[in-house]
């Protein structure tokens, strides 16, 4: 690379193959493929993921019973057997001159083949006691070969594809020198970089892969996490400052009574957050702007109050509000719910004799009969339908309104973009209604600004007085599961009712799951033979699962078994107890909205978790639900469990956003960088003076991450 020319840029490292480096054959070229590298970029952002430090190095010795810790040790003899259960287990004995330690792998059987006498590696996990032996149970192990060096870089390594941290440090160190004579271009203005005490690009990519002293990572770890944050918050307030400038939203007269009046008429106060919330939202829906927010709550936490708060401030003002549900059991749900609040409400109507007429609630789905249906596209077309709730059915062609004010959108990960920009399309004078975002899944602050950068925010994190606590048990062996049939027995006894989900429709001898199909066969031939079991799955038919709903609902069923086609939206007060079966293998946020179907009664309820994890991460979870119910919480837990990778769901281009970022770890850059990025649009709305930085943020974020981000 010639000097003089300007300094190397993201797009020129991405241009350049890894394979122009030295020592770069078909075999490791196709090793660094697995890996996700293809560049030179993608080699220098495939960042260490521990170093060790021989000056400060742990001995076995040192390491304490019960508690996680790293040492460099030695490998003395492996060897493997079959367990009872025909599972593999790989034992090896290690050592690094101070004690030994067993490195014991269940279902890892090419550890054998991996773990030779004689090799060197860096060993992580949990120290346990078994038969009066040190252990360790699944460790992370790390080849590392005989490095010298005070600090040594770990990286992340395919032991299938045969790519080892060796490897990697030679390659990541020719890069780092063939780009020295041109530098590489730092596109992030400087005086961004001097107020919030950064180091240039250059300077980082060679301290985090290279450090002489551990100080030098975290300095290099701070510049690289916030290019990382700061990309992703530019995009999306660019986005959200684009749309305030060039969309016309409609300006509510936010003083009338209507709303007032319906906080008046519920039967409990308004807890502070919700009063807090509500008043944000008054706050938006009076601006000229069109309002973009996201409504965080757990499951109970009151959001419908603070969404027909909404509601209502449109409709006094004479125009329109739509509440779009996921599926039409909940739809149905929140129209029954919805229309006894604001029953006897009444609305200005100067065409009447006495100026007012009844506030008209009105429920579309595809159920709805066909003279029926005609009658509500005619009260939306001409403004007597005040508020309409519904499925996707709201957002069709035929559907057209009068002046839609708000727009209230029940469990946004359910709807893709094209629906939310077809209700923007709904109004005759091309305003764009107020939408308000509701989810029950909770998201940590720092990701929810991330994942949903161009929303606002607002988050009720207070249950109201007299929800029924869940108390939550992990049943691991037979016997406790003998005790969690037991309890389901009593329970349908005293005229209760239960759920047992289960995580696939019929068996798959890949998996070691129960299936819904095969569990009801057991369940009432065997524990419930003596009660009345419904089946429900995503394979039974729409008629045959209303049905089934039904008489579930009615207590004509005592135990239903299912697949999570109940996790969002089912409310049964009497269902008093939830059976989650191979519990491991679902995620925290199903695993708590599943429990949320229980607890809606007046009876004390209860969640049994049954199975045993079969990893760190897995007993991790289950620990933390049975520990709290609050999900704010969990899902704290849940982002610090998935790590540095990417939280913003699977991407078209397979690339992770958050290499080395933890959206956990690191919520004060998130902060700073969203601070950052509004500091630099508003002074330069189209990055023209940047142009570096516009470019880089396409190159790395591309039209599918773009498109993703901004499906708000």
């Amino acid at each position: 690379m010639p000097a003089g020319d300007p300094p190397l840029t993201v797009a020129e490292l991405d241009e350049l193959a890894v394979a122009r480096l030295k020592g770069v054959g078909e075999k490791r070229k196709a090793a660094l493929a697995a890996a996700d590298i293809h560049s030179v970029w993608d080699l220098l952002t495939h960042y260490p993921r521990r170093y060790i430090d021989r000056t400060r190095q742990a001995t076995i010795a040192d390491l304490p019973t019960g508690e996680e810790g790293m040492v460099l040790v030695e490998v003395e003899r492996v060897s493997s057997r079959r367990t009872r259960n025909r599972r593999t287990m790989v034992e090896a004995v290690v050592t690094d001159g101070t004690g030994r330690l067993t490195l014991t792998f269940f279902n890892q059987p090419w550890r054998e083949r991996q773990l030779g006498a004689g090799l060197q590696a860096v060993v992580f996990g949990k120290v346990d006691t078994y038969r009066d032996k040190r252990q360790m149970t699944n460790p992370i192990v790390d080849l590392v070969g005989d490095r010298t060096g005070r600090i040594v870089p770990v990286y992340p390594q395919s032991e299938k594809a045969g790519l080892m941290t060796w490897d990697l440090v030679k390659l990541v160190s020719e890069a780092l020198r063939r780009c020295e004579d041109r530098g590489i271009a730092d596109p992030v203005p400087p005086a961004i970089l001097a107020g919030l005490g950064l180091t240039d690009r250059s300077d980082a990519l060679r301290r985090i892969h290279e450090p002489g002293e551990m100080k030098d990572v975290v300095v290099a770890r701070r510049r690289l996490v916030f290019d990382e944050l700061f990309r992703i918050q530019v995009k999306l307030v660019q986005r959200k400052r684009w749309l305030e400038r060039t969309q016309r939203g409609v300006a509510h007269d936010t003083g009338g009574r209507l709303m007032a009046r319906f906080h008046e008429r519920l039967s409990f106060p308004l807890t502070p957050a919700q009063q807090r919330v509500i008043a944000e939202v008054v706050e938006d829906l009076a601006a000229g702007a069109p309002m973009h927010r996201l409504l965080q709550g757990d499951v109970g936490a009151g959001k419908t109050v603070v969404a027909v708060s909404a509601l209502l401030t449109a409709i006094e003002g004479g125009h329109q509000g739509a509440l779009m549900a996921p599926t039409e059991v909940l739809a149905e749900q929140h129209h029954l719910g919805i229309s006894q609040l604001l029953d006897g409400f009444e609305v200005p109507d100067p065409g009447t004799l006495l100026g007012e007429r009844p506030l008209s609630v009105e429920l579309l789905t595809n159920r709805t009969a066909a003279a029926e249906r005609r009658r509500v596209l005619t009260g939306l077309a001409d403004g007597s339908t005040d508020l309409v709730i519904g499925t996707h059915a709201l957002i069709q062609e035929a559907v057209d309104y009068r002046s839609l004010g708000v727009v209230v959108i029940d469990e946004q990960h359910r709807f893709g973009v094209e629906q939310r920009s077809a209700l923007r399309e709904k109004n005759v004078d091309h305003t764009v209604p107020d939408v308000l975002v509701m989810t029950a899944t909770p998201i940590p602050r720092t990701a929810a600004m991330t994942v949903y950068g161009d929303l606002d925010v607002s988050v009720l994190d207070e249950l109201p007085p007299g929800r029924t606590p869940i108390h939550t048990v992990w049943a691991r062996t037979d016997e406790d599961e003998g005790r969690v049939w037991q309890q389901v027995r009593d329970e349908a006894a005293a005229g209760r009712q239960a759920y047992v989900v289960c995580p696939l429709i019929d068996e798959s001898e890949k998996l070691e799951v129960r299936s819904a199909e095969e569990t009801y066969e057991q369940l009432t031939h065997g524990e419930l033979a003596e009660l009345r079991v419904g089946l429900l799955h995503g394979r039974v038919t729409p008629a045959d699962k209303e049905e089934t709903m039904a008489r579930f609902r009615e207590g004509r069923i005592d135990v239903l078994v299912a697949t999570t086609v109940i996790e969002v939206g089912v409310d049964v007060p009497n269902a008093t107890v939830m059976v989650i079966l191979d519990a491991a293998r679902f995620g925290i946020a199903q695993l708590h909205q599943l429990r949320g179907r229980v607890g809606r009664g007046i009876h004390p309820s209860t969640c049994h978790l049954v199975g045993e994890a079969t990893t760190p991460d897995g007993e991790a979870r289950l620990e933390a639900l049975v520990r709290t119910t609050d999900g704010f919480e969990l899902a704290e837990v849940d982002l610090e469990l998935r790590g540095e990778g990417t939280i913003m769901g699977e991407r078209q281009k397979g690339r992770n956003d958050l290499k080395l970022a933890s959206l956990r770890r690191d919520r004060e850059w998130v902060e700073r960088a969203r601070e950052a990025a509004f500091d630099l649009l508003d002074r330069d709305p189209d990055l023209a003076t940047v142009p570096d930085l516009a470019a880089e943020i396409d190159r790395v974020l591309g039209d599918d991450e773009a498109e993703y981000l901004l499906k708000s």
